[in-house]
Formats: structure tokens, sequence, C-alpha cells
């Protein structure tokens, strides 16, 4: 038993209603997430560096602290890795875009396609990659109620980010033909690429 078993539909807080329906669903890969969103490669760099400062300063025994404090830092972001992608998953319907996310504190944070301005995709290796929504006008979104789920440094006016999703730029394709058909008579999204981006408490984002 777990605390998403009650859904009635997998990452959705609810039955579709009539005429929605479900395009893609993804979880983020947790290897990737731990990677780019945790930035696991930078703190290796950061811990080693700090050791071999020690080492060249003569302190073997601080010098192997920091290499047990850097390896015991890394088990616990792998396991947060872990758990945020056995408990994320991301809906893409055609009439909305869903988070379901939390690892302690569940959250299902509901953005509607047409408040959805623009879908920045980041490439990352192997196929993976983040997709970061851009909202039209202004909306309720705190940083740390996204966040991991948020494009980075993003702080003042912070954007929804699905995160290290498998085949990225397949699903960012069909999020901009989704958003495209909700609004016809208006510009479509975009899918742009960038370089080396509670329960049912937001069914609407627009202040």
């Amino acid at each position: 038993m777990t605390e998403y078993d009650h859904e009635p539909v997998r990452g959705l807080p609810g039955d579709l209603p009539a005429g929605e329906r479900i395009i893609w669903q993804a979880s983020p890969d947790w290897r990737a997430f731990r990677r780019d969103a945790l930035f696991t490669r930078w703190l290796a760099v950061y811990f080693g560096g700090l050791a071999l400062l020690s080492l060249a300063g003569g302190n073997l025994f601080g010098a192997a602290a920091i290499v047990v404090a850097g390896m015991i830092l890394q088990g616990l972001l792998t396991l947060f890795a872990v758990l945020v992608a056995r408990t994320t998953v991301y809906t893409l319907t055609n009439r909305r875009v869903v988070l379901r996310v939390g690892v302690a504190l569940n959250k299902c944070i509901n953005l509607p396609l047409g408040l959805i301005g623009s879908a920045d995709l980041r490439k990352g290796a192997n196929g993976h990659g983040d997709i970061a929504l851009s909202l039209i006008g202004r909306h309720r979104l705190g940083y740390a109620m996204l966040w991991p789920h948020a494009r980075p440094f993003r702080v003042s006016r912070p954007q929804p980010m699905l995160r290290a999703l498998t085949d990225a730029p397949k699903l960012a394709e069909a999020l901009a033909r989704a958003c495209a058909a909700v609004v016809p008579n208006e510009a479509p999204v975009a899918a742009t690429t960038s370089g080396p981006a509670i329960e049912g408490a937001l069914q609407g984002v627009a202040a």
C-alpha cells in the first residue's frame, strides 16, 4: 500500500472529465535526475578537489573525512532521486499538464494548456532532457512549492519543469501540438531548445 493507491487514475487527482484524454505520462529517470537536477557530478568534483587540497597540506585524516562526507552526500542524493522518480508522474492530456509530485507531502498541480506560453526543451545525454513551461500572465506557483520540479535560478518568476524525461524531444513536440490545438487562433506554443532548462489546488494558475 502507498499513499497513491487511492488515485482513480494514475497520476491524477480524479477521474478524467468527459472529452479529456491522456496523451502521455512520464516519470523522471532517477539517474538523469540525480545528475542534472541534483548536480552530483559537480559535487563529486568539489569534494574531490577539497580532498586533494587536504592531502597536499599533509592532512590525511582531513582528506579521508572529506571523502567519507562526499560519499554519504552522494548516497543521500541518490536515495532522494530514486524516491522522486517513484513518486512523480507527469501527465499531458488534451486539456492540461498535471504534475503529481512530492516525496513526503504529495501535491497535484494542474496547468491548463491555455496558460502555457512556451515549452523550453533542454537536451541531456542519452535522449534524456527537461521541459520548462513558461506560463502566461501572473500565477501563484512558488519556487519552493515546485522544487525540484522548477527551472533553476528562476526564483522571482518560477517555471514548472518536467525533469529527466526519456525521449524528451518527442514529448516536447507532443506538448506543443496539444497546446496549439487548444488555442488554434493564436500563435502555437514553441517547443524550443535551450543550451547545455495540493491535491487539486491549482485548477488554474492565473491570478
